[in-house]
């Protein structure tokens, strides 16, 4: 038993105190979730919820006075305890597309008070293709766009899809470490995405793919005969040759493919603004004013791709939903 009263907190405890507050209180549920990026997602989702009878409060998982992160964390150390008035809130991971598979998996998926984002990691959502316009319009403030990113980023995730559905093969077999996640994303990592055409460089990308699922069939016989049937296990679980970008590892999406791009894209919108600037200046006391004011409010990208909420119209974050209102409706 640990020796700080915090340890044994679990959802009977926190039950227990509702109960001793007065009748017209709200109920107090505590969500656990897994860093600090983690509080205004899973903040942005839960507050849908708060009503006159009940509100959530978002923690950090804390043991032993040390500072855990993660889900380890967030579900081994709290498992025990979780209930009506105590949840985990997580990143999928590849948990959700091993179907229970591992002993992680089976823990995150039969527990009705641990909830998952169903992609890979929060991450994927603030990358979500439809949303990228808008980020790219606050960072630049300039509204001159003609890059499609629906059609790239699902012409990217039809290119690694075989890729990555031989990764969750592998995965879920006796020979999981022969393909992991780094391998997968040494192979679909495009370098100098910030300064080479975009779309040339996928050309590059489905020569690589090929190569290495041809090496793959070559030395696992076996799995590429089952390759067609998790092929279909995750279509019935939401990916798709369309959108596995989603599904893959979010931290990688993130600072290795969208952030690049949308560097060079942004970088080409600020220049195009203060060139336009540059030409319509009368003077150069005006001209001086107006770049300054303009580079003054243009914003980092990285920042604004964290705090962006275009994740809202995904079916993913509706899945997300769906399950906590359901929660809320039995526990009620």
């Amino acid at each position: 038993m640990g020796s700080r009263l915090v340890d044994n907190i679990t959802s009977k405890y926190i039950e227990a105190a509702n109960q001793l507050t007065s009748k017209s209180a709200r109920r107090r549920i505590v969500a656990y979730v897994e860093s600090y990026d983690d509080v205004y997602f899973w903040r942005t989702i839960l507050s849908q919820f708060e009503d006159e009878t009940r509100y959530f409060e978002v923690m950090l998982p804390t043991r032993d006075n040390t500072l855990e992160r993660g889900k380890k964390a967030a579900i081994t150390n709290m498992k025990k305890g979780l209930g009506k008035d105590m949840i985990a809130c997580v990143d999928a991971d590849y948990d959700y597309l091993k179907s229970g598979y591992t002993q992680s998996s089976r823990e995150m998926l039969d527990s009705p008070y641990i909830f998952h984002t169903y992609v890979y990691a929060i991450e994927n959502f603030q990358c979500f293709a439809p949303s990228l316009h808008n980020v790219c319009v606050a960072v630049t403030l300039n509204d001159s766009l003609d890059f499609d990113f629906v059609d790239y980023f699902s012409r990217f995730s039809k290119i690694i899809h075989p890729l990555f559905v031989w990764n969750i093969s592998l995965a879920c077999s006796s020979y999981f470490n022969a393909f992991t996640m780094s391998d997968f994303n040494s192979v679909i990592e495009m370098r100098h995405l910030h300064n080479k055409n975009p779309w040339s460089l996928l050309d590059r990308l489905e020569e690589k793919v090929r190569a290495r699922v041809h090496v793959l069939e070559q030395n696992y016989p076996d799995v590429a005969g089952q390759w067609k049937l998790t092929e279909e296990r995750l279509r019935n679980l939401g990916v798709s040759p369309e959108n596995t970008y989603l599904y893959i590892q979010g931290h990688h999406l993130f600072d290795k493919f969208t952030s690049p791009l949308l560097n060079k894209i942004c970088s080409h919108l600020v220049e195009q603004r203060l060139r336009e600037i540059d030409e319509q200046s009368i003077h150069s006391a005006q001209k001086e004013t107006e770049m300054t004011c303009y580079e003054n409010s243009v914003l980092p990208i990285k920042a604004m791709l964290k705090k962006n909420l275009g994740f809202v119209f995904a079916p993913q974050y509706k899945q997300i939903v769906n399950d906590l209102a359901k929660y809320i409706e039995e526990t009620s």
